[in-house]
């Protein structure tokens, strides 16, 4: 009876030290996770550049405001994960635009303040990667109507936004104050210059959403640019990867989408999926027009570039 009972003593003591030991294993997993998803928060440069210009964050006005926006960019974890994951798909694209149009590379981070680099809706209408609003989309080039809605055209309305920038340039002469007009307006940045007697975006006071509008770029481009100091590791991340795609010109009128793309050996989810900007099951084109479709690359059955002429 004694060794029976101190057996079942050894059993009971080898189970609880089993159980401790998963315990801190356990334990010790937590921490491991807590640790690699934790976000660090480091000192704020003395000075960062901008679009060609440098920025001095010594000012303790202009420190704070970005030190808000880099909180509520770098604690807002998930919209920042998934910024990081689609710029790995949309940033090349629009970065080859940038250079193209002449437009400085640090505006590739508006696109990501505006949507986040997604096809977003605003509750006024502005739509699209660069939020375009109906009447400044139609100013700069960009189709809607029942069928289509070029905001949603990743190229076009890019091109577009950097025909806005450039307009706003030519007048503020100033690519700081251009970004802050891409939310204000130009003539709203003007005139809030103008009742204040100031020259600058940064020595004026501007309606709440204006006055975070640069900062939320400027902690954009902070992170972006230096994500590990902040607690994220892009290179651990599945990243998306660019579509890879083949372009078909458009010529004549498609009246059934869905069997259209059957007959490319795909099918109409997948053309909404590369073309959001169309938004029914047919396009027409009419007056001379033409669209250009982004097929997938990989389908066999892909007519050759420009078959549709």
């Amino acid at each position: 009876m004694k060794y029976i009972f101190l057996f079942l003593s050894l059993v009971l003591l080898a189970s609880c030290q089993s159980e401790a030991a998963k315990e801190q294993k356990k334990e010790a997993r937590h921490q491991e996770v807590v640790a690699a998803s934790a976000v660090v928060f480091p000192d704020l440069p003395q000075s960062m550049e901008f679009a060609g210009t440098k920025i001095d964050l010594r000012d303790e006005d202009l420190r704070e405001r970005l030190d808000r926006e880099v909180l509520m960019t770098a604690y807002y974890q998930s919209a920042w994960i998934g910024a990081i994951k689609r710029a790995n798909r949309y940033f090349p694209e629009i970065e080859r635009i940038l250079k193209e149009e002449g437009v400085p590379n640090d505006f590739k981070y508006l696109a990501i303040i505006e949507s986040n680099l997604q096809q977003a809706i605003s509750p006024v209408g502005a739509q699209g990667f660069w939020q375009f609003m109906p009447a400044t989309a139609k100013l700069y080039n960009l189709q809607i109507n029942d069928e289509i809605d070029e905001r949603l055209n990743i190229e076009k309305s890019t091109h577009a936004a950097c025909q806005y920038l450039k307009d706003a340039h030519n007048t503020l002469n100033d690519w700081v104050m251009t970004t802050a007009s891409y939310n204000r307006g130009v003539g709203g940045v003007i005139e809030d210059m103008e009742w204040q007697k100031t020259d600058h975006y940064f020595d004026t006071y501007q309606n709440s959403e204006t006055g975070r509008y640069v900062f939320r770029l400027l902690a954009t481009k902070l992170i972006y640019e230096n994500p590990e100091a902040y607690g994220f590791y892009p290179d651990k991340m599945e990243l998306y990867e660019p579509f890879r795609v083949q372009k078909v010109i458009v010529e004549e009128s498609i009246p059934n989408l869905a069997l259209w793309a059957n007959e490319q050996g795909f099918n109409i989810k997948i053309l909404r999926k590369l073309n959001p900007w169309l938004k029914t099951t047919k396009l027409t084109v009419k007056g001379g027009k033409k669209f250009t479709l982004l097929l997938p690359a990989a389908s066999e059955n892909l007519k050759p570039y420009n078959a549709y002429k």
